[in-house]
C-alpha cells in the first residue's frame, strides 16, 4: 500500500467533518509550500539582478543627503 493509499483510507474513516479540516490543512500546506518556492524564487532573481553591482562606484554621498527645513 502506497503512502497515498493510506492516508485515502485513513481519511475514509473519519467523520465528514474532521475529513474538511484534513482537506483544509492539505490546503494550507500546498499554499505555505508555493509561499516559500516564490520567496526563494525572488531572492534568487533579486541576487541575480544586483550581481556585479557592488563594484560599481557610489552615484551618491553622505554630503548629498538634504534634511528637511522645518
Amino acid at each position: 500500500m502506497t503512502l497515498s493509499e493510506k492516508i485515502s483510507h485513513e481519511v475514509q474513516t473519519l467523520p465528514e467533518a474532521i475529513q474538511r479540516e484534513v482537506l483544509d490543512f492539505v490546503e494550507f500546506l500546498k499554499a505555505r509550500r508555493c509561499h516559500v518556492e516564490d520567496e526563494a524564487w525572488t531572492a534568487f532573481s533579486l541576487a541575480q539582478a544586483m550581481r556585479g553591482l557592488e563594484d560599481d562606484p557610489d552615484l551618491y554621498s553622505k554630503a548629498d543627503i538634504r534634511t528637511p527645513h522645518s
